[in-house]
């Protein structure tokens, strides 16, 4: 078995009415000013859902995204045929999780960042706790998409998840363990039900490809 421990857990369920405008209004006062204006709606929960972490070049994060910045692509497009300078800037700046690493100035020592669907938290789950760095941020999230809804690739939804897990109990809020065993093809949890999981504090147990998956908490 191998398992790490929760010491940060923080997520963002914003409504369905917000947008990345009326985020930043939100969450002004979590980012650098000279940042805020190009900041996406993900980055900008990514930010907020890693308030008050300390990283340093000797921790790692892991990021998961099956859609990552589509609303972004999404307002961009719409300005064609004149397209829009500030939204094209906007739709080829990093991505939301480096959006508040350089912001913050916050170098990691390695940084993994995943895309998928079926199996998303299991590979973000499995790339942390492999991971050599004694501390891991694990971060994932999605911003909301609306006509590329109909091509299903944007998300239905906007929400991110912060958690920052090491290999000391003491003072968890929760842990996240992994055994080996046989291949099975149950049910992964999504990243939105991960994400609600940890909101709500509550305990996940699932049969993955390759082993048992626990979330459980203190």
């Amino acid at each position: 078995m191998i398992e790490r421990y929760l010491h940060h857990v923080r997520v963002e369920l914003p409504g369905p009415e917000e947008t990345a405008a009326t985020a930043r209004l939100r969450l002004a006062d979590k980012f650098p000013r000279t940042a805020l204006r190009r900041m996406t709606h993900l980055g900008l929960l990514i930010g907020s859902a890693l308030d008050g972490v300390a990283l340093t070049p000797e921790d790692a994060m892991v990021f998961a995204s099956t859609f990552a910045e589509t609303r972004a692509l999404e307002d961009f497009l719409a300005t064609f045929p004149a397209a829009s300078p500030l939204l094209f800037q906007t739709s080829i700046h990093p991505g939301s999780v480096q959006q508040v690493l350089i912001g913050r100035q916050q170098p990691v020592g390695r940084l993994w960042p995943l895309a998928g669907r079926t199996r998303l938290v299991e590979q973000a789950l499995l790339t942390a706790l492999l991971e050599p760095a004694p501390r891991v941020a694990l971060v994932g999230g999605e911003e909301r998409g609306t006509w590329m809804l109909e091509h299903n690739v944007a998300s239905t939804t906007s929400f991110a998840c912060a958690a920052l897990l090491t290999r000391e109990p003491a003072g968890a809020a929760g842990r996240v363990a992994f055994s080996p065993g046989p291949i099975a093809d149950a049910a992964c949890p999504t990243l939105e039900d991960f994400t609600h999981a940890l909101a709500e504090r509550r305990p996940l147990s699932w049969l993955g490809a390759g082993g048992a998956w626990t979330l459980e908490w203190s």
